[in-house]
């Protein structure tokens, strides 16, 4: 095939891909990529959930991952660790195009895409921030629904039947009370993320040659560190998002992150903003290098296909 094509098609770069094919490409690329990586850790982030809620009945409290993973799968079946994924993939695709979206488009005007600019670390950050706040107003109430699936003994067998009980019962506000919560992990998380990912990414692969492996490592590491610096923050997301399903009246009045914050440190001490650290970390460090992996693999593969004679037949 390669002896019939121009010279000029040879030499296409696949850093230069993703940079040719537009914002539609970007957000076509994000979606994919946020609905593989929801979809395959999905049952890690359910245990993550369960060790983060304050539990009543001692048949709702996990002592690892390990523990929760052969309980739940025994006593309520595989299944159950699935519960609540079909929010996640009607949330994921949108949001994470409009994420992606958004990070490539101000990116590009905060000049982070000008090889060799000194201030090419503070406008990932700054579009990685700005990606987060676009895409969370879209997810947040996914994330709702998902979580109150995810609890013990949920009694919702679908994503509608759980939007619709919440909002009868607690009012649309019951989908945003942990919206400024959300934003203030995933700020940090994803200008954390995205500074360590370019950074790493352009440490291993100066050239810009097409490399999963750089993907997967930087992705992975990228997801492992973020996640766990906002680990706290993640804690009280999860209180603010499954209140309504709490009988402790102090956790079904809680107003926001000052309260989750004192509900866990009046609790469990300092011990309580760590919980669900391990099935986090282990969530976002194979989740994130799949994430990764799959944005600049769909991202290139959209690209190819914009591009003039690139699929020249032999």
């Amino acid at each position: 095939m390669a002896e019939h094509m121009p010279e000029h098609l040879e030499e296409i770069e696949y850093e230069g891909l993703s940079a040719n094919a537009g914002l539609g490409v970007s957000m076509a690329a994000g979606a994919l990529a946020g609905i593989t990586e929801h979809a395959v850790m999905f049952p890690v982030d359910s245990i993550k959930t369960r060790m983060q809620v304050f539990a009543t009945s001692p048949a709702a409290v996990y002592t690892g991952v390990g523990n929760a993973f052969t309980r739940i799968s025994s006593t309520e079946g595989m299944r159950a660790l699935w519960r609540g994924v079909s929010s996640v993939i009607m949330g994921a695709g949108p949001a994470h195009a409009v994420h992606f979206g958004a990070y490539e488009m101000v990116k590009e005007l905060a000049g982070g895409n000008v090889e060799g600019a000194q201030n090419q670390w503070i406008a990932t950050s700054i579009a990685g921030a700005s990606a987060t706040i676009a895409s969370d107003a879209l997810m947040n109430p996914f994330d709702v629904i998902k979580q109150r699936m995810q609890m013990h003994k949920s009694s919702y067998r679908s994503a509608v039947d759980c939007a619709k009980t919440v909002y009868r019962a607690e009012g649309l506000g019951a989908f945003y009370v942990s919206y400024p919560t959300t934003l203030t992990m995933t700020v940090p998380f994803t200008a954390v993320q995205f500074t360590v990912y370019e950074q790493l990414k352009s440490l291993l692969n100066p050239h810009g040659a097409y490399s999963p492996a750089t993907h997967i490592v930087a992705g992975g590491l990228a997801g492992a560190v973020a996640g766990a610096a906002t680990t706290p923050l993640d804690v009280a997301k999860t209180i603010l998002q499954t209140r309504g399903t709490s009988t402790d009246p102090e956790i079904r009045h809680c107003r926001g992150l000052v309260d989750a914050f004192r509900i866990i440190w009046a609790r469990d001490g300092a011990k309580g903003f760590v919980r669900g650290l391990s099935p986090r970390v282990l969530t976002f460090m194979p989740s994130n290098a799949l994430c990764w992996l799959s944005y600049e693999f769909f991202s290139a593969s959209l690209s190819r296909a914009d591009v003039p004679g690139l699929w020249v037949e032999c």
